[in-house]
């Protein structure tokens, strides 16, 4: 196991290094442009500060006086959680006795009281009641999509939407409209969690405390920088109140650097962190605080559990038993999961893809399959029109070894996905104990975060009915019944970029 100083927790570089690490990484990936590295770099922990004093020194009575509120991705805690348990580890008080490690809900009610303490925020949430919320749309979207596919085949109008690409990771977002337009149909519509989140904040909270979208400021912890960027799309601009639906995004490293620089100690315990109540400031100004579950937990990776939660659905929703088998194709980050029927027939083929060379390999895997050429430019939406016109007349083509295409594909950018995100904690040696500047964790730290992150014990994995009924209640006060207003608040789109980034072929 990683040796880590004697009492000191993994802890990010200065944000100086940080940006210029991210700018270094994006610009030669090919990820971001000179002016989306602008807009990353305006949000951070001392924007969060300014805001939050000049909002403090208005009158509670002052219209302009907006609620503050923050969201904590559960990556983030568990982040936190590892970097905690790993200072505990090599401290000397391990030696004298079995320390306890510290669980992410732990962590969860120390943050807590961190923000709304010393920071001042009204409301602290997690945002995996979000994620509920966008497994719900997304498995939705894959069923719609997968019934538009079997249409096509069968002689209908439009063109095959599968395999559907997981959409929550923004820097594959930024990568694909740039580099990949081609690929730009098979994406997910699907709002990632953090949008989800500033949905429910701005729109569904928000008129719950008779505050418009502008009277709200919601900040995220996120475990990636890209998270900025997909937070300053315009596409999650409100053009009428003028406002974001998440208006500032910092990463785990930035709140634990905000956590230093107020001299907060996250290892210290905080009153009800163990009997479950909430921590809250002591004179609340709004007293109808909004109730979501914590901490949910979705069976299957890390990373968000969108391939997961879809083969849960056809396995539950079938009338047959359905048997699921995974196949490693390259290593843990690269695997199939295929679900087959009680005759042998594959009923869906899926993969789990992390990183950016795998991550290339399933857009020429995809191309191939679907007739689909993969290039940047003009050239490749117009060579992926064709060819897919091509394919279809012949009746398919271009299907695999073993003679089923991918339905659906979990992509993520990260390796080791999610819980090794760029903003993440990093581990400051390796197993040898020689120090490293990491870009990502190393193999043996990402495994100590996962296995942090699924560490809570008692935990309810599964959906119950209780939590249904309430995400139901939430999409219905939220959208109605007009399909056009569930769109805009639960979906998005995509559009190629012509970017002013050189390199963008490159290969990782």
């Amino acid at each position: 196991m990683t040796a880590w100083p004697a009492g000191e927790p993994p802890s990010p570089p200065a944000l100086s290094s940080c940006f210029l690490e991210l700018t270094q990484h994006t610009h030669s990936s090919g990820c971001i442009t000179s002016a989306e590295s602008v807009l990353i770099t305006l949000q951070s922990h001392t924007e969060v500060l300014t805001f939050l004093a000049a909002n403090a020194a208005l009158s509670r009575g002052d219209a302009q006086r907006r609620i503050p509120v923050i969201s904590i991705a559960p990556q983030s805690l568990a982040s936190l959680a590892a970097a905690l348990n790993a200072s505990a580890a090599s401290s000397s008080s391990r030696k004298q006795g079995v320390v306890a490690e510290v669980t992410s809900r732990e962590v969860l009610r120390r943050v807590q009281a961190f923000c709304a303490d010393v920071l001042g925020f009204e409301y602290v949430f997690d945002t995996t009641f979000a994620r509920h919320l966008v497994l719900r749309e997304h498995t939705a979207e894959f069923l719609e999509r997968r019934k538009a596919s079997a249409s096509a085949k069968e002689g209908g109008e439009g063109e095959s939407s599968l395999p559907m690409l997981a959409s929550a990771c923004p820097g594959w977002i930024c990568y694909a409209e740039k580099a990949h337009p081609e690929m730009l149909p098979f994406i997910s519509r699907t709002k990632s969690p953090q949008q989800v989140m500033g949905t429910l904040v701005k729109s569904w909270m928000g008129s719950k405390w008779g505050r418009t979208p502008d009277g709200v400021y919601h900040v995220s912890v996120m475990p990636c920088y890209d998270k900025k960027l997909e937070a300053s799309r315009k596409d999650f601009y409100d053009e009428v109140y003028a406002t974001r639906d998440v208006d500032c995004v910092i990463t785990t490293g930035e709140l634990e650097l905000l956590m230093r620089e107020k001299g907060w100690d996250l290892s210290m315990p905080v009153p009800g962190e163990l009997d479950g109540t909430r921590c809250s400031p002591s004179d609340k100004e709004i007293a109808t605080q909004p109730e979501l579950p914590e901490l949910l937990q979705h069976p299957g990776t890390s990373s968000g559990s969108y391939l997961h939660s879809i083969i849960e659905h056809l396995k539950a929703s079938s009338e047959t038993r359905l048997t699921l088998s995974v196949k490693m194709i390259r290593n843990g980050d690269y695997e199939e999961y295929t679900l087959t029927g009680s005759d042998g027939g594959t009923v869906f083929k899926g993969a789990k893809c992390y990183g950016f060379r795998n991550l290339q390999n399933i857009v020429r895997k995809v191309g191939r399959e679907r007739g689909v050429r993969t290039g940047a430019g003009a050239a490749g939406r117009l060579g992926g029109r064709v060819g897919g016109r091509r394919n279809a007349l012949r009746g398919g083509g271009g299907a695999d070894e073993e003679g089923r295409k991918y339905d659906y594909v979990e992509v993520m950018a990260c390796p080791g996905g999610c819980v090794n995100g760029g903003g993440q904690l990093k581990a400051v040696g390796d197993t040898g104990g020689q120090e490293r500047d990491w870009k990502w964790g190393d193999k043996e730290w990402t495994k100590r975060v996962e296995e942090t992150y699924w560490g809570e014990q008692n935990v309810e994995t599964r959906p119950t009915k209780t939590l249904e009924e309430l995400a139901e209640r939430v999409v219905e006060e939220l959208c109605g019944s007009d399909v056009s207003v569930r769109q805009r608040m639960l979906r998005t789109g995509y559009r190629a970029v012509e970017s002013e980034v050189v390199g963008l072929a490159v290969k990782w």
